[in-house]
């Protein structure tokens, strides 16, 4: 079997849930990964970089994928239907968790498609829901605590054709909530859909820069005329997220602020367990001067 067709094979086993130990797992794609360092034609550095991409996700848990509490869009049981429609156009999400008094008692999930069902066309070309209610059409959603591996919840997911899981911690409040999205994009990368917005990779705001975390030291500077090298950093750190975890030693948080020694501080704005996103940039200069 080549290099190539074995690389889809071990995927295949992988996400399809064929028997194999997760160490003869992990084996098998490590061999992968060397003999494609060896062989440069043998896997694309896509390949490359989803097998490693896979390695990590044996790894990950469920607590290092999920949307925290605080940022779950979810409905209360007893919302008309109209005021669902809304709520789903706002979010741009096509389904979303239900619960009945507060999100500690969710009772199911409810499908954009399932509520666009209910339309019925009046003489008129006037459009209204057929009499229901969002208990009558809402789906089961999955459980997870947050220490179960996200292979294994998507594994379920893929069993159970269900999309959405809520992460309960052990005194069954609700912590967080992972898509199958979100899993899947710690292999393949970032998923974009036709309503995610496309962001500039650099842009003023204030006195800073909002800029995408895989944007090049050398970019950066030709763009604002601020050069972020140290010595310290060598030639192996060449985007902003990059430079930014070798000054901190670790993958930061949201919200977590690093500073530079030449005095520019670094915001996160968006990060996950692996990688940041995008990050505000204030140059010590301009902050001084605000």
């Amino acid at each position: 079997m080549s290099d190539r067709m074995s690389f889809w094979h071990r995927l295949r086993m992988l996400l399809g849930g064929e028997s194999a130990s997760s160490a003869a797992m992990r084996e098998s794609l490590e061999e992968v990964i060397e003999e494609s360092e060896r062989r440069s034609s043998a896997l694309s550095a896509q390949e490359r970089v989803m097998l490693s991409n896979l390695l990590a996700f044996g790894e990950l848990k469920v607590q290092d994928v999920m949307v925290p509490r605080a940022e779950i869009i979810a409905v209360e049981e007893g919302t008309p239907l109209a005021a669902l429609v809304a709520l789903f156009r706002d979010a741009k999400h096509s389904r979303l968790p239900v619960y009945r008094d507060n999100l500690d008692d969710p009772t199911g999930l409810v499908h954009v498609k399932d509520v666009l069902g209910l339309l019925e066309v009046i003489p008129g070309d006037i459009y209204r829901f057929s009499p229901s209610s969002i208990a009558r059409i809402q789906r089961p959603i999955l459980f997870a605590p947050p220490s179960m591996r996200a292979l294994d919840l998507l594994l379920k997911m893929q069993a159970s054709h269900t999309h959405l899981a809520l992460v309960i911690d052990e005194y069954g409040g609700t912590d967080g909530l992972v898509s199958i999205e979100d899993l899947v994009e710690q292999i393949v990368g970032d998923i974009a859909d036709e309503h995610d917005e496309e962001q500039p990779p650099l842009r003023r705001e204030g006195n800073g820069f909002v800029a995408d975390a895989r944007l090049d030291l050398e970019d950066f500077q030709k763009e604002t005329g601020i050069d972020l090298a140290t010595p310290e950093t060598g030639e192996d750190v060449d985007s902003l997220g990059g430079l930014v975890v070798s000054l901190l030693g670790r993958v930061p948080q949201r919200g977590e602020i690093v500073t530079h020694p030449a005095g520019h501080e670094f915001e996160v704005l968006e990060a996950d367990p692996r990688r940041i996103r995008r990050l505000l940039i204030r140059p010590a200069a301009r902050r001084g001067a605000a």
